[in-house]
């Protein structure tokens, strides 16, 4: 009440602030330019991998031409979607030009939003099987190595590894050679488990190693020296197979991880172009409104 005794009522408006026909008409819009967008980054994409050696472009390249194009069709779609749905929207009259501004980035943002999650449901089993491929070549990679391959299940038994291969070693015969020749089945169990513990452990002591050398002597009729290169070749190429495997797994790993951190900011980007874009479309639908004259 002011001092003449006069009240003063708020105005408010019966109609809502938000128009969800701008909002879905802009998703829609968002989301269909996206899946057009990717199926024709599928396409090229595809151009640029071959089955035939030296044919096809690098990993890496194709990793890095792939997230760029995530990324435009990201911000693209974003800021289609926001402009169509500021320039959609009917005028808000009797509104302050700030309210008017601050209601169409509003509107631009959750365009954006249905927009994203329209995307997410859409892609959701795609995106399953390309994680699950991703998954498999990992673990391809890992199983290239026969003694890296069965490191998990070996891991899972340590206790009953650990029991037979100190078993071993306290009814090691001198005469290992003998025994190899003769039963072959319990040399080669012997000898897997060696290797699987040294595998559990990072590595197999020089007792074992010569007794590993004894063994391929008596089984292959090498000398002794010999013997012992072929088993010192033959470990290193299992814990090549492991690094490889570890570093290819520590690369997925990093991918992965920049591939979230990169997929977060494009979201976060394409969020402003739309607020943006819908704030540039509300105000051009304003300045271009026809206005009709009438006599009084």
């Amino acid at each position: 009440m002011t001092d003449t005794g006069v009240v003063a009522t708020p105005v408010e408006s019966s109609k809502s602030a938000m128009s969800w026909g701008p909002i879905f008409g802009g998703a829609f819009a968002a989301t269909g330019v996206t899946l057009i967008l990717l199926l024709l980054g599928s396409g090229v994409g595809l151009t640029a991998v071959s089955p035939w050696t030296g044919q096809s472009a690098s990993a890496g390249s194709i990793g890095v031409t792939a997230a760029i194009w995530l990324v435009v069709v990201q911000w693209l779609s974003a800021a289609l979607g926001g402009y169509l749905t500021g320039r959609l929207r009917t005028k808000w009259t009797a509104v302050h030009s700030d309210e008017v501004f601050f209601r169409d980035t509003a509107h631009g943002l959750i365009s954006w939003a249905v927009a994203t999650v329209f995307v997410a449901g859409f892609l959701a089993s795609s995106l399953t099987a390309l994680a699950g491929a991703g998954a498999q070549g990992v673990s391809q990679a890992v199983t290239t190595a026969s003694l890296a391959g069965t490191l998990a299940a070996a891991e899972s038994r340590t206790t009953d590894l650990s029991t037979s291969y100190f078993t071993d070693a306290l009814l090691r015969p001198d005469r290992s050679g003998a025994q190899a020749t003769t039963d072959d089945g319990a040399a080669a169990a012997e000898v897997s488990r060696i290797l699987l513990q040294g595998a559990a452990q990072g590595g197999i002591p020089d007792e074992d190693k010569n007794y590993l050398a004894t063994i391929v002597a008596s089984r292959t009729a090498l000398p002794e020296a010999d013997a012992k290169a072929r088993v010192d070749a033959i470990l290193k190429r299992v814990e090549d197979a492991k690094v490889a495997a570890q570093k290819t797994a520590d690369e997925a790993r990093k991918a992965a991880a920049t591939t979230a951190m990169l997929g977060a900011l494009s979201l976060i980007v394409g969020a402003f172009i739309s607020s943006a874009a819908a704030a540039l479309g509300g105000r051009q639908r304003d300045e271009e409104e026809d206005l009709f004259l009438t006599r009084t």
